[in-house]
C-alpha cells in the first residue's frame, strides 16, 4: 500500500484523536506518523515483541496493534500512551487502515487485471475465474481509449491523465509505457464513437492549455465482456496508425469510423503492389501533379460533383473537366463514374500505405 495513502490518513485523523499515532510497515520502520520527525525511525524491536501477543502490546509509552485482517508480518499501527483510550484508538485504527488496505490493493488488484487482459497475458479462461474473485462486474459495456504523448510535459503522462480524470472506480487508468496511457472507460448503451470523441476531445484541450502537451487519440468500438478487451485495445492502437498513415490531420481515430482506411491498413504488401501495378497499367500514379491530385481531393470531398467542386477550387467548369479527361487518359479511369471512383480512391490509399510502410504493433 501507498506509503503517501497512510500518511494522509494520519495526517487527518491526528487532530481528532489528540495523540501522535503513525504506522509501521514490515520491515519495522515507521512510514507514516503525525509527528514527522518519528518517520524512518526502526521500531524492528516492536515487531519482535509483537510476534508474541496475539492482540497488542505497551512499550515506552505506546501502544501497538496489527493492522486488522493482517497477517503478522504485515504492518502495525502505534498510537501514544498506554491507557484504555490509547488501546481504544489502537483498535479503531487498526480496523480502519485495515479497511483502507483491503480498498487499497482491490483497486490496485483490478488495475493489474484489467491491465493483463488487454495485453493479452491471461487465458481466456481465467478471466472469469479472476473476476468473480475481484467481484468484477463481467456485463458492463466498456471502451477502450489510447493516449499517445508527442511532447514533453513538466508532469509525467500518467499524472495528467490521472489529473483529468480522478479515480471513481468504473474505469482505470493504465500506464502502458513512457508515452502511452489507456483508459478502459464504463459507458453506457446509448454511447457511441461521436459521444468519446466529443470527450476526448475536452481532454486534448485541457491537456494542451494546462500541461502544454500534444497528443493523439485512438478509441475502439464498444464491448460488451472483459476477455473482448484485448481486442478493444488493439482496436484503437490500430485506430492511431491508420490515423497517421492516412489522416495526419487529426488529433482523434475511432475504429468505427475508420472506413476504408482499416481495411487498406490490413492488406499484405504484396497484394498492394499487385494492386497498384493492375490499377494504373495505362499509366504512372506517379505522372500526376500536385495540382491535378488536389483536384481529385477536392472531387472526392464534394461527391462527385462537378459543379460544386469547381466553385470550391476556384476554376472554370471546363478547367475541372479537362483534369478529369487528363487523369481518364493517364490511368483508363473516369473520376466521374462512380465505381471508376472508387477504385482510384482505394489506390491512393493503397499508394499512402506503402510510402508510410508503418511499424505494426
Amino acid at each position: 500500500m501507498s506509503n503517501r495513502l497512510f500518511q494522509t490518513v494520519v495526517h487527518q485523523m491526528k487532530d481528532i484523536i489528540g495523540r501522535t499515532i503513525g504506522v509501521i510497515d514490515e520491515n519495522g520502520i515507521i512510514i507514516a506518523s503525525s509527528d514527522l520527525n518519528k518517520i524512518g525511525e526502526s521500531r524492528q524491536r516492536i515487531r519482535e515483541e509483537l510476534a508474541y501477543s496475539s492482540e497488542s502490546i505497551v512499550f515506552e509509552g505506546y501502544t501497538y496493534r496489527y493492522i486488522a485482517a493482517q497477517s503478522k508480518t504485515d504492518s502495525i499501527v502505534f498510537v501514544e500512551g498506554d491507557d484504555t483510550h490509547a488501546d481504544k484508538m489502537s483498535r479503531i485504527l487498526s480496523v480502519s487502515f485495515g479497511n483502507i488496505k483491503g480498498l487499497y490493493d482491490e483497486k490496485y488488484d483490478k488495475g493489474s487485471f484489467i491491465k493483463n487482459i488487454i495485453l493479452d497475458n491471461i487465458l481466456p479462461s481465467d478471466i472469469y475465474v479472476k473476476s468473480n474473485e475481484l467481484h468484477f462486474s463481467n456485463e458492463e459495456l466498456r471502451a477502450v481509449i489510447v493516449i499517445k504523448f508527442q511532447s514533453a510535459t513538466e508532469l509525467s503522462p500518467i499524472e495528467i491523465i490521472q489529473t483529468i480524470y480522478p479515480e471513481n472506480g468504473h474505469d482505470f487508468i493504465i500506464n502502458i509505457n513512457e508515452q502511452d496511457i489507456v483508459i478502459v472507460k464504463e459507458v453506457t448503451p446509448e454511447t457511441d464513437y461521436l459521444t468519446l470523441t466529443k470527450e476526448c476531445e475536452g481532454m486534448i484541450d485541457r491537456i494542451a492549455n494546462e500541461f502544454g502537451g500534444k497528443v493523439l487519440v485512438g478509441i475502439s468500438s464498444v464491448v460488451e465482456t472483459l476477455k473482448d478487451l484485448a481486442r478493444a485495445y488493439k482496436e484503437a492502437r490500430i485506430s492511431l496508425e491508420v490515423g497517421k498513415v492516412f489522416d495526419t490531420e487529426r488529433k482523434i481515430m475511432c475504429y468505427e469510423n475508420l472506413g476504408i482506411g482499416r481495411l487498406v491498413y490490413q492488406l499484405p504488401t504484396t497484394l498492394c503492389e499487385i494492386f497498384l501495378s493492375e490499377v494504373f497499367k495505362k499509366g504512372s500514379l506517379d505522372t500526376l501533379d500536385r495540382e491535378t491530385l488536389m483536384t481529385v481531393q477536392s472531387f472526392f470531398e464534394n461527391n462527385l460533383n462537378v459543379s460544386e467542386t469547381s466553385r470550391k477550387l476556384f476554376v472554370h467548369r471546363n478547367t475541372l473537366v479537362y483534369r478529369l479527361e487528363k487523369i481518364r487518359k493517364l490511368t483508363g479511369l473516369d473520376l466521374r463514374e462512380f465505381d471508376h471512383a472508387v477504385t482510384f480512391k482505394v489506390a491512393l490509399m493503397v499508394k499512402k500505405y506503402l510510402t508510410s510502410k508503418p511499424t505494426k504493433f
